[in-house]
């Protein structure tokens, strides 16, 4: 017996249920140079998006290729955005709550997901996850997790040097640098902390703590404000 045929002229939201109903929908088409999106939120006002989330991650071919689940899927939207619920709404990259990279610098691309704002001073948390090619699927990295969620914002991936590059502040004019190295099949392993310290008017305290040949060495110069260039 085809139970769905008993049903076939109900409305359709009693067939789905709370499934597509209820709840913001987003496509982001070219999340990466391999992957689009698909994402599901609670709740959209004002211009922001929050709550309970899911992300839906596909191939170019359209063929799902993994789900993730946000406790608070935090989003932004531009002025004058307006989604309504139920309904599809394409998102632009740079308002994505997802970030896609080759996080670990193995060749693949990873994905964080937007988990809340328990960042430093309340700044942007993610869920990291890293491609695990024997499993063939992604796999939660506690380790990039905690570096996500720890600091101002994600970190940076500078590839070129294959280092994960941190920032923090404390206070208005304390701002701490830290980077990290990858080491295969290991872990991060810290080989850099920088502090600028502008605490006193007039002038920048920079302090570098370098690890080198596996020890660490500390290097401390003071810089008149105006002569300062935090670029360098």
């Amino acid at each position: 017996m085809n139970l769905f045929n008993n049903y076939k002229h109900l409305p359709t939201f009693v067939l789905l249920g709370s499934a597509c109903f209820g709840q913001y929908q987003f496509e982001v088409k070219n999340a990466s140079k391999s992957y689009d999106a698909v994402i599901h939120v609670e709740n959209c006002y004002d211009g922001r998006c929050s709550g309970k989330g899911t992300v839906d991650l596909f191939d170019h071919k359209n063929t799902k290729v993994q789900t993730f689940v946000s406790d608070d899927l935090v989003l932004n939207l531009n002025e004058g955005e307006k989604p309504a619920q139920g309904k599809m709404f394409p998102l632009k990259k740079e308002n994505s709550p997802i970030i896609i990279d080759d996080f670990n610098f193995d060749g693949t691309e990873d994905i964080a997901i937007r988990n809340g704002n328990m960042g430093n001073y309340s700044s942007a948390s993610y869920d990291v996850y890293v491609f695990n090619s024997t499993r063939i699927a992604f796999v939660k990295s506690k380790e990039l997790t905690d570096l996500a969620s720890s600091f101002f914002d994600i970190f940076e991936v500078d590839a070129k040097r294959k280092r994960l590059i941190a920032y923090g502040k404390s206070g208005c004019c304390d701002i701490f640098t830290t980077e990290y190295a990858v080491i295969p099949n290991k872990g991060l392993d810290k080989v850099l902390e920088k502090e600028e310290d502008m605490t006193v008017e007039g002038r920048v305290k920079v302090i570098i703590k370098e690890k080198l040949n596996n020890k660490w060495v500390t290097k401390t110069k003071v810089y008149p404000s105006e002569q300062y260039n935090r670029e360098k």
